[in-house]
């Protein structure tokens, strides 16, 4: 499988407002076409698109880049992976929403996380954080490790 890219990496890839990310975010997913996402990356994706750019993105263009995305692979979220990332969550003392893409991250496979969001170098669940808008993992992004 893909390494994992969460919601961060993939909305940087559209975003204006931060061009050095910007840079960053589509280095790290041309280097990575079998990323895998999931669909709390996908929601999240379309409403900080559609919602908090500025301007917003239309949603009939935000709609068009989903389907694009999603053909990706997605690892659907279910009433399981939610209680595993409730677990997760109580365990390792994150967000149920960082849970749920480590949980996700995990279930697809992943032994790479690509996110902004958790500690660098972390290894959760048998997954490697990486974040890929710090120093180190810049080179690595745009090298496709």
């Amino acid at each position: 499988m893909g390494d994992f890219l969460d919601t961060n990496v993939l909305v940087y890839a559209f975003d204006s407002s931060e061009p050095g990310k910007r840079e960053r975010a589509q280095a790290l997913m041309s280097a990575h076409p079998d990323a895998v996402i999931s669909t709390q990356v996908l929601l999240e994706w379309f409403a900080i698109v559609t919602r908090k750019f500025s301007p917003p993105m239309p949603k009939e263009e935000a709609s068009a880049v989903i389907a694009e995305l999603a053909a990706l692979t997605v690892v659907p979220a279910d009433a399981e992976l939610v209680v595993r990332a409730a677990e997760s969550a109580a365990a390792n003392h994150l967000s149920i929403w960082d849970a749920m893409v480590v949980e996700s991250a995990a279930l697809g496979g992943c032994r790479t996380l690509w996110s902004e969001d958790l500690a660098d170098g972390a290894i959760l669940r048998g997954v490697t954080i990486r974040n890929p808008f710090g120093n180190e993992s810049r080179i690595a992004a745009t090298q496709g490790t």
